[in-house]
């Protein structure tokens, strides 16, 4: 049994929540005491140019585990190419009420209606400020709105993010398919999109000859689309020259778990279960984007063989999170050998 079967074990036995922070803070306990390179695999380069920006590797953590930055360091020493923090909101803001994440250990799934629980943007870029010292690798912010804000207010929010999060972020995400903040998915109906997307494009032009540094932009998408809302969104992309599509976020289907007793918790539901509902998402958008635009593909992976099906349907980047709460450091390092 390895070490992180043993510490799995003990953790299993909390609420998923409460081992959820355990973890990020023995992880930051490491950070202090300057002992996370004993995590790191020792692998080949196999970096990977994407968004204009160099990977280390094509590995990333997704958004969700690291949500306010304060590890980001721990979790490059375990390998990861790139880390994607937050989603980060304007304002600090708690959530949803708990509980709020579950385990379907039958299924290595996750359900989560987390809500956007983080610190705020300020303390957030503080946060990233620390953590990321010593880290060679690619970080993302993943930015949102509050939960107060109504749609039609959105762009002011996503517009502060852009504009305070573009000085530190590496690439940004806008995140319009949390399944757990009320309406949030509305923002990703072409109408909406528009609006939102076209000006933070804009306001990116203006950012990148102030701060004399390019920032790519990427929105994190859902899997429960239909294709027809795929190839509009593809199309608007397209026409505005989004950076890359992160594909895909959490699923509120419980096709591949509806007999489990916790089929009924509302939230996203994230894992195993999901694979092929996200490898569909991201095949369908690879044939819409003419290979133009980068996918970086997110949802189930917990072996080589399921990330190799991610880039045979067309990612470019991979990203894990489930599968890391389920086998540890070691899937990292599995996936680090993929050519």
């Amino acid at each position: 049994m390895n070490f992180y079967k043993i510490a799995r074990s003990i953790l299993f036995k909390f609420e998923a929540e409460k081992a959820h922070h355990l973890t990020i803070n023995g992880l930051r306990a490491m950070q202090l005491l300057g002992i996370t390179s004993l995590m790191t695999p020792r692998v080949k380069n196999n970096s990977i140019k994407v968004m204009g920006l160099t990977f280390p590797n094509r590995i990333g953590l997704a958004a969700g585990l690291d949500k306010s930055g304060h590890c980001i360091n721990g979790f490059g020493s375990m390998g990861f190419g790139f880390v994607e923090i937050g989603t980060i909101t304007p304002r600090p803001q708690s959530g949803n009420p708990q509980p709020r994440l579950f385990r379907l250990k039958n299924h290595e799934a996750i359900i989560n209606r987390m809500g956007f629980n983080n610190p705020g943007i300020d303390k957030a870029i503080d946060n990233v400020t620390k953590s990321a010292k010593g880290y060679d690798g690619i970080v993302g912010i993943n930015i949102g709105k509050n939960k107060i804000t109504p749609n039609e207010k959105a762009l002011d929010d996503y517009m502060i993010l852009l504009r305070k999060a573009y000085g530190i972020a590496d690439y940004i995400t806008i995140n319009v398919s949390s399944p757990n903040t009320s309406g949030l998915r509305e923002l990703q109906s072409p109408e909406f999109a528009r609006g939102l997307l076209s000006p933070l494009m804009k306001e990116r032009n203006n950012l990148r000859e102030d701060h004399g540094k390019n920032v790519p932009i990427a929105v994190k998408l859902d899997p429960d689309m239909s294709h027809e809302q795929i190839n509009l969104l593809a199309d608007l992309f397209l026409e505005l020259k989004i950076d890359a599509v992160i594909a895909t976020n959490t699923t509120i289907s419980r096709d591949e778990v509806k007999k489990h007793h916790l089929a009924s918790e509302q939230g996203g539901l994230s894992g195993k279960p999901i694979h092929s509902k996200s490898n569909e998402a991201i095949s369908k958008f690879y044939g819409a984007l003419n290979d133009d635009i980068p996918i970086i593909g997110v949802g189930g992976i917990s072996s080589k063989k399921d990330a190799e099906e991610k880039i045979a349907a067309g990612a470019k980047l991979l990203q894990i999170y489930t599968g890391l709460v389920y086998q540890g450091p070691s899937l990292v390092k599995e996936l680090l050998s993929i050519e």
